[in-house]
C-alpha cells in the first residue's frame, strides 16, 4: 500500500516538474538557435549596413567571444546569487539586446547588441540544465528530462538556419532577432511563475577579474588576426592588439594561479584528459563553426540560393551532427573514445577537402550536400567522446566546471578559428568579389580546416588517453560535443 502510494506521488511529481523543464528547455533552444541562425542572415546584413568581410565576420563573432568567456562567471553566478535570478537576468539582457540588434542602423550597434546577447546567453545558459536536473527525481524521468533538453539544443542548431532563410525571405534580416523579442517575453513570463529560486551556500566569490580578462584577451587577439587581411602581418594595427591580447592572456593565468577562488582551477589541466580533451575541442570548433559561415556565403553569393533556400539546403548538414551525436554513444563501446575521436576528426577533414573542390558551377549534392553530411557527421562523432573524456579525470565537486570549459574550449575555438580562416580566404581573393574570386577565398578557407582536422586527429592520437571510460555517455555529456 505505501509503494503505491509512494509510486502515486512520485509520478505527480514528475508531472508537475515538466513545465519547469519546458521553460529552462525554451530559454536554452533560444540561447543555441542564435549561434546558428545569423549564418543565413550575413549576405543580407552585409548589404544593409555596408560592412566590410572583416566587420561581418564579427556579427558572429561578438556573441561567440562574449558568451564563451562570460559562460563559467555565468554559472558561478548563478550559484552564488541564485538561479532563477540570474536565469531571468540572462533571459532579460538576452531579449534587450536582440531588440538593440534588430533596430541597429549601423554596424558598430549591431556589433554591440550581439555582444550582449552573447554575455546575456552565458548568464542564462548554465541555469537551464540546473533547472532540469533539479526539477525531475533522479531515475528513468531524469534521463527523459534531460534527453529533451539535449535534442531541444541540437534542434536549435539545426533549426538555425531553416528559421533564418525563412525570416529573412518572408521579411527582413531583421528578423532573426526582433523574433527573440516576443519569444523572450513569454518566457520570461513564464520563468518568473513557475521556477524557483535556488542556489549554493559553499562561501565562495565571483572572480570578476578573471572573466574579465580572459574575455577582453581572447576578443583582442580575434580582433588582431582579423587586421591581417587589411594590414598585413607585421604592421601595427595587427601586431599591436595581438601583443596586447597575449598580455591579457598571461594575466589571465597568473591572477588565476594566485587567487584562492580562482574561475578555472589551473590544477584541472595536469589531468591528461583534461587537458588532452579541451584542446582537441578547442580544434574542432576552430574548424567546424566556419563551415556553417562559409557554406552561407558560398550557397547565396556565388551559387545564387535565395536565404530559405540557403537554409533549407543546409538540413541535411544539420542533421548529421544530431545523428554522429546519437550513434557517438553506441560506438563508444565498441571502438573506444580516443578511436572514435580520430574517427571523427577524419571524416570531418574528408568532408572538408572535399567541399574545398567547389566551383561555381557547383551542384547541390556534390558541392554542398555530401560534404556537408561528412563534414557535421564528422563533427558529431568527435566531440562528443572528447566531452565524455574532458569530465571523466575531474573530480565530482568540478564536474559542472570542466562541463562548462569543454563548452568554452570549443565557442572559444569557434572565434578564432572564424578569424584566422576569414583573414585566409580574403587574402586569396585578393580584393575581387566576383564568382571566381569568391570561390577561390572560400576553398582555400576549406583546405586550411581540412588541414587543420588533419593536425586536430594527430593531436588526438598521440596525447588523448588511451583507455578512457567506455561506458554508455550520458545524455549530459553527450550534448556537450
Amino acid at each position: 500500500m505505501l509503494r503505491a502510494v509512494d509510486a502515486t506521488r512520485s509520478r505527480r511529481s514528475v508531472a508537475s516538474a515538466w513545465p519547469v523543464v519546458g521553460i529552462a528547455c525554451a530559454g536554452q533552444f533560444l540561447v543555441v538557435l542564435d549561434i546558428s541562425v545569423v549564418n543565413v542572415a550575413l549576405p543580407s546584413i552585409r548589404t544593409d549596413l555596408q560592412l566590410t568581410g572583416s566587420a561581418l565576420q564579427w556579427v558572429v563573432n561578438a556573441y561567440a567571444i562574449a558568451f564563451a568567456g562570460f559562460l563559467l562567471l555565468g554559472g558561478r553566478a548563478g550559484d552564488l546569487y541564485g538561479r532563477k535570478r540570474m536565469f531571468l537576468t540572462g533571459l532579460a539582457l538576452f531579449t534587450l539586446a536582440s531588440l538593440g540588434g534588430g533596430l541597429a542602423q549601423e554596424g558598430a550597434q549591431l556589433l554591440v547588441a550581439r555582444a550582449l546577447q552573447g554575455v546575456g546567453a552565458a548568464v542564462l545558459a548554465p541555469a537551464t540544465l540546473t533547472f532540469v536536473t533539479a526539477a525531475v527525481p533522479e531515475g528513468p524521468a531524469r534521463t527523459r528530462a534531460v534527453a529533451t533538453w539535449t535534442a531541444v539544443g541540437a534542434g536549435g542548431g539545426a533549426a538555425g538556419g531553416l528559421v533564418g532563410g525563412v525570416l529573412v525571405d518572408g521579411l527582413s534580416w531583421r528578423w532573426v532577432l526582433l523574433i527573440n523579442v516576443p519569444a523572450g517575453a513569454v518566457v520570461l513570463v513564464a520563468a518568473a511563475l513557475r521556477l524557483r529560486e535556488s542556489r549554493a551556500d559553499d562561501g565562495r566569490r565571483l572572480d570578476l577579474p578573471g572573466a574579465l580578462l580572459a574575455t577582453a584577451g581572447l576578443a583582442t587577439v580575434a580582433y588582431g588576426i582579423s587586421r591581417t587581411e587589411a594590414s598585413g602581418w607585421t604592421a601595427p594595427a595587427t601586431t599591436g592588439p595581438l601583443v596586447v591580447g597575449l598580455v591579457l592572456l598571461t594575466a589571465f593565468l597568473v591572477a588565476e594561479r594566485r587567487r584562492s577562488e580562482p574561475l578555472v582551477p589551473l590544477a584541472l589541466f595536469r589531468e591528461r584528459s583534461v587537458s588532452s580533451a579541451n584542446a582537441a575541442m578547442f580544434v574542432c570548433g576552430a574548424a567546424m563553426y566556419c563551415m556553417w559561415f562559409f557554406m552561407t556565403l558560398y550557397i547565396q553569393n556565388v551559387l545564387g540560393y535565395t536565404p530559405l533556400a540557403a537554409g533549407l539546403a543546409l538540413v541535411p548538414s544539420s542533421l548529421a551532427v544530431v545523428v554522429g551525436s546519437k550513434l557517438a554513444p553506441r560506438l563508444m563501446l565498441r571502438l573506444g573514445l580516443r578511436r572514435l575521436a580520430v574517427l571523427g576528426a577524419l571524416i570531418a577533414a574528408t568532408g572538408f577537402a572535399w567541399q574545398s573542390t567547389m566551383d561555381v558551377h557547383g551542384t547541390y549534392l556534390t558541392s554542398i550536400m555530401i560534404p556537408g553530411v561528412l563534414m557535421m557527421l564528422g563533427a558529431g562523432l568527435a566531440t562528443t567522446p572528447l566531452a565524455a573524456l574532458a569530465t571523466s579525470g575531474a573530480p565530482p565537486e568540478e564536474s559542472c566546471l570542466v562541463c562548462g570549459l569543454v563548452n568554452t574550449s570549443q565557442t572559444m575555438g569557434c572565434s578564432l578559428g572564424l578569424a584566422v580562416m576569414s583573414t585566409i580566404a580574403t587574402a586569396r581573393t585578393h580584393g575581387g568579389t566576383g564568382p571566381e574570386a569568391l570561390t577561390e577565398g572560400y576553398a582555400s578557407a576549406f583546405r586550411a580546416c581540412s588541414a587543420l582536422m588533419l593536425a586536430g586527429a594527430l593531436l588526438m592520437a598521440l596525447w588523448l588517453p588511451g583507455k578512457g571510460r567506455t561506458r554508455e555517455i550520458t545524455v549530459q555529456g553527450a550534448y556537450l560535443g
